[in-house]
C-alpha cells in the first residue's frame, strides 16, 4: 500500500445541496491562494451542468477548478476512482505553490480521502464488461452474486444491480469477495493539516433555497439538459441516470406528466437527500467543524479565522 500524500494545508468544505458550499469555496479560494477540486459525485460528469449545479464558465474562471465534468454519464465513478483523481490533483495544485480546496456533498468521498477505503486492486475491464452485461441480461442477477459472494448478498437488495455487478466484478477479477476486501484496514490518502469545515444551515432555510433553486434550474435550460442525456439511451443504473430531478424532468420531456409536477418531484427528490446529507455529516463527520450557512457574511468571517488557525496565509 502506498504512503498517504502529505498536504501541506488543505481545506475541505462539505454540506447539504443547495447550502452554499460553492460559492464559499470559491471565497477561500480567492482568499487563501487556493484551486477548487470537486467532491460531488454528479458533478464529475459533463452531461449535466445545470441539473448538477455545477460551477458557472465564468466562477470557474475565477480560480482553477479541478474535477468537474471530467467524466462520460457512460462511466461510473466510485469514491476510489475519485480519490485517486482527486489525490493527484491536490498533488498538482501543491506543486505550483497554491492551497487545495476540496468541496462538494458526498461524504464517502471525503471519507475516501481522509480516512481511507478497503484496498481493493483494480479490476480488469474486461472482467468489468462481461459481468455487467451478465447482470444485465439477467433475471436473476442476486443469484450471481449469491454464488460469488454470498456475505455481500446477504446485505444487497435483488434489486439493486449495480451493487450486485461490482460484488461479482470484484469476486471474478481480483478471486477475493468484496466482503472479504471491505475487512482490510483502510488507510488515508491524504495526511497533513486539514481545515474539516461542514455547513450546517437551518432546515427551513435550505428548503426554501433548494426549491428556488431547482426551478432557477428549469428556468435555465435544465429541461433540454435532461432531455438530451435521456436522448443517449444510458443504462438508468448508472450513477448520472440518478441525478437529483433528471427523472422528473425526463418524464415531462417524454409527456407522461406536466411540467410542474416534474418540478415538485424534483424539489421533493432534492430536499429528501439534503436530509440524508445532513445526518451523514452530523453522524459521520463528528470531528468536523459545523457552521452555520445562510447569515454569509458573519459565518464567512468566522470559517476564514478557523482556516487562519491552519497556518495558511491569505493572499
Amino acid at each position: 500500500m502506498s504512503e498517504p500524500f502529505e498536504t501541506k494545508g488543505a481545506i475541505l468544505i462539505a454540506g447539504p445541496t443547495a447550502s452554499g458550499k460553492s460559492a464559499l469555496a470559491l471565497a477561500v479560494a480567492e482568499a487563501f491562494g487556493g484551486e477548487i477540486v470537486n467532491a460531488d459525485s454528479m458533478q464529475v460528469y459533463r452531461e449535466l451542468r445545470l441539473l448538477t449545479a455545477r460551477p458557472s464558465p465564468e466562477d470557474e474562471a475565477r480560480v482553477p477548478h479541478h474535477l468537474y465534468g471530467v467524466l462520460s454519464g457512460a462511466e461510473n465513478c466510485s469514491a476510489g476512482k475519485w480519490s485517486r483523481m482527486a489525490v493527484e490533483a491536490i498533488a498538482g495544485i501543491e506543486a505550483r505553490g497554491r492551497v487545495p480546496v476540496i468541496v462538494g456533498g458526498t461524504g464517502l468521498y471525503f471519507r475516501a480521502l481522509t480516512e481511507g477505503l478497503a484496498p481493493i486492486p483494480a479490476v480488469p475491464e474486461a472482467v468489468r464488461e462481461a459481468v455487467r452485461a451478465e447482470v444485465a441480461a439477467s433475471d436473476n442477477p442476486h443469484a450471481l452474486l449469491v454464488a460469488a459472494d454470498p456475505e455481500l448478498a446477504g446485505v444487497i437488495r435483488p434489486s439493486d444491480r449495480q451493487r450486485i455487478a461490482r460484488g461479482v466484478e470484484v469476486a471474478r477479477g481480483t478471486g477475493k469477495p468484496l466482503s472479504q476486501w471491505h475487512k482490510e484496514p483502510p488507510a488515508p490518502l491524504i495526511k497533513g493539516p486539514l481545515a474539516r469545515i461542514v455547513l450546517a444551515p437551518d432546515r427551513s432555510w435550505l428548503k426554501r433555497r433548494a426549491d428556488a433553486r431547482f426551478e432557477a434550474m428549469v428556468a435555465s435550460g435544465a429541461v433540454e439538459e435532461a432531455g438530451a442525456l435521456a436522448a443517449l439511451g444510458l443504462d438508468p443504473s448508472l450513477p448520472l441516470m440518478k441525478a437529483l430531478g433528471f427523472r422528473p424532468l425526463a418524464n415531462y420531456v417524454s409527456g407522461n406528466i406536466d411540467l410542474s409536477t416534474a418540478v415538485a418531484r424534483g424539489q421533493a427528490e432534492t430536499r429528501a437527500y439534503a436530509k440524508r446529507q445532513e445526518t451523514w455529516f452530523r453522524t459521520q463527520m463528528i470531528a468536523w467543524r459545523r457552521f452555520a450557512a445562510q447569515d454569509s457574511e458573519s459565518v464567512k468571517a468566522e470559517i476564514f479565522s478557523f482556516i487562519d488557525e491552519l497556518g495558511l496565509t491569505r493572499k
